[in-house]
């Protein structure tokens, strides 16, 4: 990885590094009942001084190769709308993650994200595998995951990603299947 993490675009987005600055938007952002209720992550209530602390992680991750997560603006106005990114990189394979916040939902920015992350992943990361999940109840997370080709699975194929519960189901995608 290179030292600096890049800024990446889209036709409507910029995907930036986070700043220690953004943990106010998030913890606004994030912190909706309905982000929480549509991730396996994020938590409810989003107290204060949890969104430092998620970002500082990820800065670090960076640094350490083990993450690689972006804050989603508006190229038109730079605003912060969700974050995005991977998680999780070892041995060529990185877990997919992302969150749009609810006054942006139904714009298809999540998409345009995720599509750019994986690109990224797969193209400057040198990653062969990517994966995601969600909690069953909910259908938004996996919309995105096919839109961009991934793919739901019983299992991932690497066995050392141990992702599997009852209530969370299981996409991925290889490289080649990107191609």
């Amino acid at each position: 990885m290179n030292k600096n993490q890049p800024l990446l675009t889209t036709e409507r987005l910029i995907l930036r590094p986070l700043e220690l600055s953004d943990a106010t938007k998030i913890q606004l952002l994030a912190g909706n009942v309905d982000i929480a209720n549509g991730t396996i992550s994020v938590p409810h209530p989003y107290s204060d001084g949890m969104a430092g602390k998620w970002i500082g992680k990820h800065l670090a991750g960076w640094h350490s190769h083990q993450s690689a997560i972006f804050a989603i603006t508006l190229k038109s106005n730079h605003q912060l709308i969700g974050c995005a990114g991977l998680e999780n990189i070892s041995q060529h394979s990185a877990q997919l993650g992302y969150w749009i916040g609810v006054p942006f939902w139904g714009n298809g920015y999540c998409t345009e994200a995720v599509e750019r992350i994986k690109e990224f992943g797969f193209n400057k990361l040198n990653l062969d595998h990517l994966y995601g999940r969600h909690l069953k109840t909910v259908s938004g997370p996996e919309n995105v995951m096919i839109k961009i080709g991934m793919k739901h699975v019983p299992a991932l194929t690497i066995p050392s990603h141990h992702v599997s519960q009852n209530n969370i189901a299981i996409y991925e995608m290889l490289k080649q299947a990107a191609s």
